[in-house]
């Protein structure tokens, strides 16, 4: 197994990562994956918390995989075999379509400019399930491109559009850290019953939710909080 560091990062961005790598376990120990994964994320195999996601969330897999968008980030990943050079802003290629059980994607899409076709390119590299993680909330960040932010309800309707039911969204939404979306969906039904009854599950509830609420009122959250406090 190869041991990541820990990487220091601002508490705005760490407790939004640590709880989206509690989701991917949740989900990961709920669906058990045991045919082929792949990792769309990019660079390295890392959850930032000192663990590879091949090791820790996807250990019963058959087979896993990784992409990075270029060939000169080869090896960047931290020594895994199966690597492919992927820019989900290609057309897929042929041999990739259907080819993996689970694909998986962290915090990438938001740096992909056409990305109705990277989505579409997820979904096409899936046979069965899709994970993504995107930022709703987020300072802009990197030199290399980024473009997007993203809703619970854009998140739904990306996957509906590309044919495959979405099954579980939940965000984090707290009024100091910055926002992710985690979301799950599948090609069938399968999944369904397992997954609807999951406490944080707001899948049905999109259309309704103005995530960001407290974040935009942090201070008046805080005030309410410390007030709450001293009576």
């Amino acid at each position: 197994m190869f041991n990541f560091p820990k990487i220091k990062i601002d508490p705005r961005f760490r407790e939004p990562r640590k709880w989206s790598n509690r989701e991917l376990n949740k989900i990961t120990n709920l669906l058990a994956p045991t045919g082929s994964v792949v990792n769309v994320s990019a660079w390295q195999d890392q959850d930032k918390e000192g663990s590879n996601y091949k090791e820790k969330y996807f250990n019963s897999a058959s087979e896993y995989w990784i992409t990075n968008w270029k060939s000169e980030a080869f090896g960047f990943q931290g020594g895994l075999e199966n690597e492919i050079f992927l820019d989900l802003e290609d057309d897929l290629p042929t041999e990739l379509h259907n080819k993996f059980d689970v694909v998986f994607n962290h915090t990438t899409l938001e740096h992909v400019f056409d990305v109705q076709k990277a989505f579409s390119n997820l979904c096409s590299l899936s046979k069965d399930v899709v994970i993504v993680v995107l930022p709703f909330l987020q300072e802009q960040h990197t030199a290399y491109g980024d473009y997007w932010r993203f809703t619970p309800w854009c998140v739904k309707r990306l996957f509906e559009r590309n044919e495959f039911l979405p099954l579980y969204i939940s965000v984090n939404d707290g009024p100091t850290d910055s926002i992710y979306v985690f979301a799950v969906g599948a090609r069938s039904n399968k999944y369904q019953d397992i997954l609807s009854s999951i406490s944080g599950n707001c899948v049905n509830t999109v259309e309704q939710m103005l995530v960001g609420q407290k974040f935009c009122d942090r201070k008046g959250f805080l005030v309410k909080l410390i007030e709450r406090i001293i009576s």
